[in-house]
């Protein structure tokens, strides 16, 4: 490259989405990034900055280096001069610009998908006559992945008058300012022709289904990355052995093993050990392990990974394959791991002999989003194991804690698990699994991090399959301390019969919800109550019951559910309905959460 040429730079696959709408008019009035009131925003690195601050421009080009487009700064933001377009992907045929698109599709009513149809939205396409599907593919705007959602829905209509165009419209996780992208993106695809409000709720068919089966496979069928992070001496690695070691033992899955040593000697051969070649070789550790749980395999990791930018870096690598990914905090302190230090690395970092050494002369930031937190200090590595054993099996993600362990390992685990009948099942319901039930499931998790003696769940009556929150509601949570990588994770499910004999206690936002989970399952009645009504119910039993054994009891106690103890449905009422609503929410789950808990409830 020469001295004059631009610089180039890989945008975030949010950003090409955004990149590929600007190019070919689809956010028009929005016509560049940071434009003033706009969440299409464009981060560069310091040296494409420097460019454009000299009056140079950035050359953005696709992953394969491919360039895309040229940006220089005007008044007004960062102005976009298109280069060329991808050429290659699957159903790129179906990525149409707004001006082909009613060239081709004109007097055909319009309709956007972000789900998998139902049999019900399928119904009502067969009524429309000719329609075409806008199909919003961009990152995080649906619940599957933009060829999941495109199979999904070329599947639903296969036998209906309906062509299908893929807009990578984006999600930037500000609710106002993408509800006013989508409907310049919707009026801007659909021109004059009319605009189709889809139907809520029903069931997807059978075709459908079965694609969104194989996208958001069972947890225990789901790949995985096993991520261990910790000081160096801490035991991660003995772990993560240890770990590796029953897997194979009890064989059924592909696994792969990305220990931070042995990918510096193949994978990162050549890197130093600068903050920025240790972060280089982190996210390297990252893509392959994101790539393996891509295909169903498990990949166990176990570099210091100091830094939280490139954990949540690489956590969003798993994401994106379609993978779950389980972070273990190996938290033996400091202090621990220099007396451990059989290669004197401690001692040589005081001395100033090793330079931007983790924990000495380099932070180690710990983090706030661990699965689980392990000390090894003074335990041996079965006991240190069960800790994440038992986590495992608590997520779904994968149940080592069978007969084969030890008979103090298995003590430990049904203690962990709230007794030899495993853990608390607490199953929260609202309409559509989108705002109120994933807020209290997620929040009850986030209270009672660590206690395993407890789980929560959530569903709908009328929720669709798969959709993530309510992004107004998910602000709400977030504000009260949950992660967003949680929130992000989450996916709706209807409420079945199944799940409410599954459960040890269903709690209803609204008495609706009750009577329509006891229509479904009458037996259930002494388990079954509205969140307020437990809350009054408290009040009737001994103070000292907790957990399984006042459930035994309030059942037989319980108050009237009344219509003042339910909690209004914020959905579509803006930000101050989610802030009551959630403020209603947190004081029932603080009066609740200590009493179905064997542990502290932390706030």
């Amino acid at each position: 490259m020469s001295a004059t040429a631009a610089p180039q730079h890989c945008p975030t696959p949010r950003e090409l989405d955004d990149l590929e709408l600007l190019t070919n008019g689809g956010l028009l009035p929005v016509d560049g990034f940071n434009r003033a009131g706009s969440p299409v925003t464009l981060t560069l690195p310091d040296d494409a900055r420097a460019a454009l601050s000299e009056g140079g421009t950035v050359e953005l080009v696709d992953p394969e280096g491919l360039p895309l487009a040229r940006v220089r700064d005007d008044a007004a933001g960062l102005a976009v001069e298109p280069l060329t377009h991808a050429q290659y992907g699957p159903f790129r045929r179906l990525y149409l610009s707004p001006a082909a698109t009613r060239e081709r599709y004109a007097g055909r009513a319009v309709a956007v998908v972000t789900d998998p149809l139902t049999d019900e939205q399928l119904d009502q396409l067969r009524d429309a006559g000719p329609v075409l599907l806008l199909a919003l593919v961009g990152h995080g705007t649906s619940a599957l992945s933009a060829v999941g959602l495109l199979r999904a829905t070329l599947a639903g209509t296969a036998d209906l008058d309906v062509a299908v165009v893929a807009v990578p419209l984006a999600d930037h996780g500000d609710a106002e300012g993408d509800a006013r992208l989508r409907t310049a993106v919707v009026a801007n695809y659909a021109g004059d022709d009319p605009v189709l409000d889809l139907v809520e709720g029903g069931t997807p068919p059978p075709a459908v289904a079965a694609i969104v089966a194989e996208e958001r496979p069972a947890p225990d069928q789901q790949g995985l990355v096993l991520f261990f992070t910790g000081l160096s001496g801490s035991g991660k690695s003995t772990l993560a052995q240890a770990l590796m070691d029953r897997l194979l033992e009890r064989g059924g899955r592909t696994l792969t093993s990305l220990d931070g040593d042995v990918v510096r000697r193949n994978l990162s051969a050549g890197l130093t050990f600068s903050k920025a070649d240790r972060e280089t070789n982190i996210r390297r550790i990252g893509w392959v392990a994101a790539e393996i749980s891509r295909h169903g395999g498990v990949a166990v990791c176990s570099p210091i990974a100091p830094f939280d930018e490139t954990r949540q870096q690489v956590r969003q690598y798993v994401a994106d394959a379609g993978g779950a990914f389980f972070l273990v905090h190996v938290a033996t302190p400091l202090e621990e791991c220099e007396r451990r230090d059989r290669k004197g690395l401690y001692a040589k970092a005081r001395r100033g002999e090793i330079p931007e050494f983790t924990g000495i002369s380099s932070p180690y930031e710990e983090p706030e989003d661990a699965d689980v937190r392990v000390d090894t200090t003074g335990r041996t590595i079965d006991e240190a194991l069960d800790d994440v054993l038992v986590a495992l099996r608590v997520s779904g993600h994968l149940d080592l804690t069978g007969d084969d362990l030890a008979p103090a390992a298995r003590a430990a685990t049904r203690a962990a698990t709230g007794g030899a009948h495993g853990p608390l099942n607490v199953l929260f319901v609202c309409t559509a699994n989108i705002c109120r039930s994933p807020y209290l499931e997620l929040r009850a998790r986030h209270l009672l991090a660590g206690d395993a003696s407890v789980t929560f769940s959530s569903a709908g009556t009328h929720g669709f399959d798969a959709s993530p929150m309510d992004p107004t509601m998910a602000h709400a949570l977030t504000t009260h301390g949950a992660a967003p990588s949680a929130v992000d994770d989450f996916r709706s499910r209807p409420l079945t019969r199944e799940l409410i004999e599954q459960a040890d206690l269903v709690l209803t936002a609204e008495a609706g919800h009750r009577t329509w989970a006891l229509e479904e399952a009458p037996t259930a009645f002494r388990k079954v109550f509205t969140l307020g009504q437990f809350a009054a119910s408290l009040e009737r039993v001994d103070g000292d019951l907790h957990g399984a054994e006042l459930l035994a009891e309030i059942g037989d106690r319980r108050s009237a559910a009344t219509a003042e103890q339910d909690i209004a449905d914020p959905y579509r009422r803006g930000p101050e309905a989610a802030a009551r609503c959630a403020g209603q929410i947190e004081d029932l789950l603080a009066t609740v959460l200590p009493r179905l808990s064997s542990g502290e409830v932390t706030r």
